[in-house]
């Protein structure tokens, strides 16, 4: 790969060694996960499980795998001392002296795998509150400004980790060479103005008039703007944050009218991306209150996200506030 950055090489020019450990750690869970994605028409492992998760969601059988597999590579980290996931009840001890905790969506988008759009892995680590033995949910209830690194993998055309350890944000690519990751997209910056919106367009009716306001400013004819701004929303939150990390735009999961929540997950889908976001020069709220500053209060608590290019996301604000 020529002169390309190892991964490896990376994180031991910036960061400690526990956190790199876990990261590389990772980073291996996820080739594996990447290789069942792209050969999971072949190997029997598309479809249901026939169970439900914590959610009440269906689970998908490479949701269960990726699971696995991301919980083994992490007991193997040895500094990997707690983990949470969307498709468990409760935490796991990995290693009672481990430093550093986890909180995890394995498979992000796993409703297309059938169809080969883009998914991916999402996860957020903290350092430990708690000494040596198990790990404990108070652990897991620290506001964002205090994760040490998060990110995602998109699994798509290409496999590409993406994340920060609060230096900036770093993409680095998959060789299908020799099955390393290699930097291949350095101090990523997200677009401060964006044209952009994703969402689930189809829900405009069960959405408040703030959001329904903001929509009709996106779809109006305005030269001046460059508006119509351009819709664009593949379903699994790491595929719209990828593009518009490089492009521009906002990224949408409002909570129904009526509702406090949205859908989406604050510990393991919300908190990393906004995280990210913000390393990348971007903005992520709920609508009131930045995302980072959340406190959480359960393990699998749920909030409404607005995120993306800074001048998209107070504009949101803007129609939001009335």
């Amino acid at each position: 790969m020529g002169n390309a950055v190892k991964l490896s090489t990376f994180l031991e020019a910036n960061t400690n060694i526990d956190l790199a450990k876990l990261i590389l750690s990772l980073a291996e869970g996820c080739k594996i996960i990447g290789r069942l994605v792209n050969n999971a028409g072949l190997s029997g492992i598309i479809g249901t499980t026939g169970d439900t998760n914590v959610q009440g969601e269906t689970v998908q059988k490479l949701d269960d795998l990726s699971n696995k597999i991301l919980m083994d590579y992490l007991r193997a980290s040895e500094t990997c001392a707690g983990y949470l996931s969307e498709e468990n009840e409760g935490i796991a001890t990995l290693n009672q002296n481990g430093k550093y905790i986890i909180s995890v969506d394995p498979l992000d988008g796993s409703s297309n795998i059938d169809v080969c759009a883009p998914i991916g892995t999402i996860f957020n680590i903290y350092e430990r509150l708690s000494g040596a033995g198990d790990v404990s949910d108070a652990d897991f209830f620290q506001k964002g400004m205090e994760t040490k690194a998060g990110g995602y993998v998109i699994y798509g055309s290409s496999t590409i980790l993406v994340f920060s350890t609060s230096n900036g944000v770093t993409g680095f690519t998959l060789s299908t060479e020799d099955n390393d990751f290699y930097l291949s997209h350095p101090d990523m910056k997200m677009p401060e103005k964006g044209k952009i919106y994703s969402l689930n367009q189809g829900n405009t009716e069960k959405f408040g008039e703030g959001v329904k306001n903001f929509i009709a400013y996106c779809t109006m004819v305005d030269k001046e703007t460059s508006r119509p701004y351009s819709l664009r929303y593949i379903g699994s939150m790491v595929g719209d944050l990828h593009r518009n990390l490089i492009k521009g735009g906002i990224f949408i999961y409002p909570a129904n009218k009526g509702e406090k929540k949205g859908k989406l997950r604050l510990l393991y889908e919300c908190i990393p991306m906004s995280f990210l976001t913000e390393q990348a020069g971007g903005k992520a709220t709920d609508g009131t209150q930045r995302i980072l500053e959340i406190q959480p209060t359960e393990l699998h608590e749920r909030t409404a996200i607005f995120i993306g290019s800074k001048n998209l996301v107070e504009k949101a604000e803007e129609f939001l506030k009335g």
